[in-house]
């Protein structure tokens, strides 16, 4: 019996561009990869599940002795598609279109086109993403010559899109937004002399990777596409696909080109997985950056991994503004950015990403440094490089490096990005950095693991449940005087004070904020 079709909510029908987007074929494709994979995507849930329980009763993850045959394994992944070959530099947003617009013509080597920490999961976000990645492929947003490589971010196994059901059932957003982009654009890209390519958010090991496969080899064959045609890069973003890099890579070996360090979420990702665990209470978020000896050992972890496979080790996002007035504080704000692309370049990076088109040439110049007239540096092998389970998991100890003013800073950083979310926006201007929704995430998984922890702040204080939601309240009363009445006026700041009351204060721990902030919009 062949697979129902996808079907969108009225909603979703209603949009203007729905008949574009939302076409016969293409949801009689969703509903084929829904058919085919959503068992599978259940069971993977199921089963990280019942790993965070175990994590939870004090189990502490490693490198898989079932796998050290593939960790020691001589074997590489497929080589890059040509314009998949310089990577020095990437740029990163949202999908409306004039960012990418301003994206595609920065400069930049590769575009990604975010539909995830970008982008807030309206409908109308949706639909309008697609076409606009369509255009982009079709050559309508900018003209020819094409030197910026699109790359497009679907969303992660674990989110639904509700708007898009077969049999009742809401499809898995990830094969929502990768199965529309594949279906509209293949044929496009090809024409441009490009590929489909993504990148893949949130895998926490080889299970996920290889559920990714078996949907990129079935839609291959579906689409008559070549075998290794859809390429990608996943997003090391993890603390439990840290301990299965080199799995992860070879089960998409016949489609990767490289992994990325998502240094926000990795961290949050830390305080999420082990948070019931004291010995894993964070300090202060400025207390903690990528010099850190954890996060050190994670990223250089992942460019010794990357380069013994023949993949491109992409490094971590700056999402640094360089507008303004107050050239002063620019400036040190531009200082930061260049020592940082200068030690991932020196590391053995082989690109960097940035928020704002501003902050290419800074990126490139850092690059060209090292690189050269080369495209990447692949071929330096960091045989220097010795990372344990150890050194993965020892963080540095949170015992009077928690301050009140941390915990203000993560309270008002939360109220402000979810503020404006809500309304649609999820690419949000905060203290000259543009955040997403990693960043979200580490302040309120922060703020839940000080008040569980009853963490002792730096004035001598218990953070309590009391404490918690008197300064939560302090922060909102401020706000409106820090953002002015217009822009007050336009966001959503007192949903987003109760969702926070809801992400912090409970005992039980909201896996994703984007999950309860959902039933919002």
């Amino acid at each position: 019996m062949p697979a129902s079709p996808a079907l969108p909510s009225s909603t979703a029908a209603a949009h203007p561009l729905a008949p574009s987007v939302l076409t016969p074929d293409a949801l009689a494709f969703l509903g084929t990869l829904h058919e085919a994979f959503e068992p599978t995507r259940r069971g993977l849930l199921a089963a990280r599940t019942e790993r965070q329980r175990c994590i939870d009763r004090g189990h502490r993850p490693g490198f898989r002795p079932d796998t050290a045959h593939i960790r020691s394994g001589g074997w590489t992944v497929a080589s890059a598609p040509a314009d998949l070959v310089n990577r020095r530099t990437e740029i990163t947003g949202p999908v409306t279109r004039e960012f990418m617009i301003e994206a595609l013509e920065s400069g930049a080597d590769v575009f990604m086109a975010d539909f995830e920490d970008a982008t807030a999961p309206t409908i109308d976000n949706l639909i309008e993403g697609q076409a606009n990645v369509a255009a982009a492929y079709r050559g309508e947003l900018t003209p020819p010559p094409f030197t910026t490589t699109l790359m497009v971010r679907t969303r992660a196994w674990h989110l639904e899109e509700r708007h898009l059901t077969v049999d009742g059932e809401p499809m898995a957003a990830a094969l929502v937004d990768f199965g529309l982009c594949v279906f509209h654009n293949a044929a496009p890209a090809a024409a441009r002399g490009t590929g489909p390519y993504f990148y893949l958010p949130k895998v926490e090991g080889q299970a996920d990777a290889e559920l990714w496969n078996d949907v990129f080899d079935f839609a291959e064959q579906r689409l008559a596409l070549g075998p290794g045609t859809i390429r990608v890069t996943v997003l090391i973003e993890t603390i439990l696909a840290a301990f299965e890099m080199d799995e992860i890579l070879y089960a998409l070996r016949d489609h990767i080109t490289g992994l990325h360090t998502g240094n926000w979420d990795y961290l949050f990702s830390v305080a999420k997985t082990f948070r019931e665990d004291p010995a894993f209470v964070l300090p202060d978020r400025d207390r903690i950056s990528v010099t850190t000896p954890f996060m050190r050992a994670f990223t250089e972890l992942l460019v010794a991994t990357c380069h013994r496979r023949g993949a491109h080790a992409i490094g971590g996002m700056s999402g640094v503004i360089p507008d303004g007035d107050d050239h002063e504080r620019i400036a040190g704000a531009l200082r930061k950015v260049l020592v940082d692309k200068r030690r991932e370049a020196g590391d053995g990076f082989d690109g960097t990403r940035i928020a704002h088109p501003g902050l290419v040439p800074v990126a490139r110049a850092e690059f060209d440094k090292v690189l050269g007239d080369r495209p990447n540096q692949i071929t330096r092998q960091r045989d220097d490089v010795y990372v344990t389970a150890e050194d993965l998991l020892t963080l540095p100890g949170s015992d009077g490096a928690v301050t009140l003013n941390g915990v203000r800073t993560n309270i008002r950083i939360v109220i402000r990005y979810l503020g404006e979310w809500l309304c649609g926006v999820a690419d949000v201007a905060i203290d000259d950095h543009l955040e997403d929704t990693a960043m979200a995430e580490v302040c309120r998984a922060q703020l839940w693991q000080w008040r569980h922890h009853a963490v002792e702040v730096a004035d001598g204080r218990v953070l309590d449940g009391e404490l918690l939601d008197s300064l939560i309240d302090e922060e909102f009363d401020a706000l409106p005087a820090i953002l002015g009445p217009d822009k007050w006026a336009a966001g959503r700041y007192a949903d987003a004070k109760e969702l926070l009351r809801t992400l912090t204060l409970g005992d039980d721990y909201p896996e994703f904020l984007t999950i309860p902030a959902y039933e919002f919009l």
